[in-house]
């Protein structure tokens, strides 16, 4: 309830399962970079997350078939936005 509420439809349809809908998107046939972070505040949230992760993805989900690159950065999913590496990485 509390998670549909802050997340409403579209925070149901993530996930890493194979029914998920992002795992049914395939790979890409576009240009794409990947920037993902692995830096987390969260130490609870990725004491369950395998591998490293950015406090809400694990580093492996960031991928998808298809990129034309992927970055990582030391940054948490929360604040990456607002990270002057991340616009830099952005703009290039």
């Amino acid at each position: 309830m509390g998670f549909y509420f802050i997340n409403g439809d579209a925070g149901l349809q993530l996930g890493s399962d194979e029914n998920s809908v992002p795992n049914r998107l395939g790979a890409v046939e576009f240009n794409l970079d990947v920037i993902a972070g692995t830096s987390s505040v969260n130490p609870i949230l990725s004491s369950i997350i395998p591998g490293e992760d950015d406090g809400k993805v694990s580093l492996e989900n960031t991928k998808i078939e298809g990129m034309n690159d992927h970055i990582q950065l030391r940054v948490t999913h929360t604040f990456m936005m607002q990270d002057n590496e991340v616009i830099d990485q952005v703009i290039h």
